[in-house]
């Protein structure tokens, strides 16, 4: 970005996976969907609301489809590139699959942003594609009024081994891999009234977890223990764990004082900093969550609040619980716990 450049984030009227359409809004343009079942290799499409698209080749490979793309929910354009690339990965990931490639999706307002900025913005998310093994094989660009950049994914998954959102049973633990807050940290930052060294510590946190790879949801799938995964992205935990919920028939069960935060959260949360998706997001699901007396406005928000690049919500066998928490945090996700559990009843989530 050149000194006299308008910040990438300015140009846009929200970022990250904050942009995304609210849970009531999706729900309601999907409602018409024409029904798949005239195709039967396509193993997942609109049905649960799952992360990605599978169609069936043979018995032992099925293509793994997403597109993902969003407004800055960074200035720096190299790491709006890459936190962008990481979260469109990250469905592939949740599927149990394999990315293969990658088509960038890029729309900029020419003459408002430098062509070198651009040019970050691309090496960003093909740094992470490089990351993850894949190409960057092509893409599509168009002149908009507000910046947008992403990915079109491509992957493969072996179809015995495909993770839906919709196959958990009740007794699962559940476990989420990242600790929450990236809505709050960005409403944070942009509000401009944090102290430099307290912002620049949020923003490394911001970008260390949005930029972490969700790879290790390839390897729970090969576990016969791991019924379910879905990554927590713009709808909050609870948006995406009532997706799950939803598709599996289930009723859940969360213990916030279990959930992990990025450090400093809390704090931040009380201020209070949140974001108009948090808000959104309860409006559109909040009749399908039970919290208990004590869980306090912040904290309800918090479990609503947007994640860009989120973890990876894992239902899981409960006697496998503990073995499979220590795999996923071997494989560098320090921060994941186990934060409830899936039983019989009508879908909805009760928070304690």
């Amino acid at each position: 970005m050149t000194a006299h450049e308008t910040r990438l984030t300015a140009l846009a009227h929200g970022g990250g996976c904050g942009c995304k359409l609210s849970p009531a809004v999706l729900r309601e343009l999907l409602a018409g969907m024409p029904a798949a079942s005239a195709f039967p290799d396509l193993l997942v499409g609109t049905e649960t609301g799952d992360d990605a698209a599978v169609y069936r080749i043979n018995d032992e490979q099925a293509v793994v489809a997403t597109t993902d793309f969003f407004m800055p929910i960074v200035d720096d354009p190299r790491d709006f590139g890459r936190i962008a690339a990481a979260n469109a990965l990250s469905d592939i990931y949740a599927m149990g699959g394999k990315p293969l490639m990658a088509l960038a999706v890029l729309g900029m307002p020419l003459g408002k942003i430098a062509p070198e900025t651009v040019s970050a913005i691309l090496a960003g998310g093909a740094s992470i594609c490089e990351e993850a093994g894949i190409p960057v094989a092509g893409g599509h660009s168009i002149d908009s009024p507000e910046p947008i950049y992403g990915l079109v994914a491509i992957g493969l998954v072996d179809p015995r081994r495909l993770q839906r959102n919709s196959g958990a049973r009740a007794g699962d633990t559940l476990i989420l891999t990242k600790p929450l807050g990236i809505g709050v940290i960005s409403a944070a930052l942009k509000s401009g009234s944090l102290e430099p060294t307290v912002a620049e510590a949020h923003y490394a946190a911001l970008v260390d977890s949005t930029t972490r790879l969700n790879a290790v949801g390839e390897q729970l799938a090969r576990l016969d223990s791991v019924h379910a995964i879905t990554d927590v992205t713009g709808f909050g935990l609870l948006g995406h764990g009532l997706e799950m919920c939803r598709g599996s028939g289930l009723s859940a069960h969360i213990r916030f004082d279990d959930v992990p935060l990025l450090d400093g959260i809390a704090d931040l949360a009380q201020v209070p900093y949140r974001t108009g998706a948090a808000t959104r997001n309860w409006d559109s699901y909040g009749a399908e969550v039970a919290l208990a007396a004590g869980v306090s406005d912040w904290q309800r928000d918090l479990l609503c609040d947007p994640q860009t690049s989120g973890g990876l919500l894992v239902a899981v066998s409960s006697d496998a619980g503990d073995d499979v928490l220590a795999a996923i945090r071997d494989a560098g996700f320090a921060g994941a716990a186990a934060i409830g559990a899936l039983e019989a009843g009508r879908p909805e989530i009760r928070v304690a």
